[in-house]
């Protein structure tokens, strides 16, 4: 294999999901049948890396100085929702229900892999947070075990500083039939219960 052909290879393993046998059909598949599909796939990554930086205010990905959400002024400032990625962010707004503001961490705490507060942006989130105009910080961390140290470890640090703090609530999907869903599932939405 030529080397430009192996540099590309192993730009693609790079991508997640994508092993060596799936990155060498891809690049095969780019320089074979899709010369144009390569080219702009490689002026778009050029001007993204080049252009997408971090929000000043909320960390997200932006090409302006504040993020549009940071930005806009009908947003509620009071509330302030804590996500661990871009993508995560566009789920929550996906669903049209939280118009407030969002820090996006950038990851998760992981001791095991050497992650720790100052990696997802922690001062940077509590001067955020302590800014005067936040009342609530809503932690909407994944349920894993990293994103659920995640979020007690930031619900500690955030209540010693006088913030109150959320977490997004767990239970049965909706549409779901309790046959068919997992016992911790069932159990957590048991001990989250509301009243109607």
């Amino acid at each position: 294999m030529s080397k430009s052909l192996e540099f590309l290879t192993e730009a693609l393993r790079r991508l997640p999901g994508v092993g060596p046998k799936s990155a060498q059909r891809m690049a095969f598949h780019l320089l074979q049948h899709d010369r144009e599909g390569a080219d702009m796939l490689s002026r778009a990554l050029h001007q993204a890396v080049n252009a997408v930086h971090h929000c000043a205010l909320c960390n997200t990905f932006t090409e302006e100085d504040v993020c549009d959400m940071c930005g806009d002024e009908q947003r509620d400032r009071r509330l302030l929702c804590v996500v661990e990625t871009p993508a995560d962010q566009l789920m929550i707004e996906q669903t049209l229900t939280y118009k407030g503001l969002y820090f996006v961490l950038m990851g998760r705490l992981s001791p095991l892999d050497g992650i720790g507060p100052k990696d997802i942006h922690f001062d940077k989130l509590v001067a955020r947070a302590a800014d005067g105009l936040v009342t609530e910080v809503v932690l909407a961390t994944n349920f894993t075990n990293e994103g659920e140290a995640t979020a007690h470890y930031l619900s500690e640090m955030l209540k010693a500083r006088g913030l109150h703090v959320s977490r997004l609530a767990r239970g049965v999907p909706v549409g779901g039939e309790l046959e068919y869903v997992d016992a911790g599932t069932i159990a957590r939405a048991m001990l989250d219960r509301r009243t109607t």
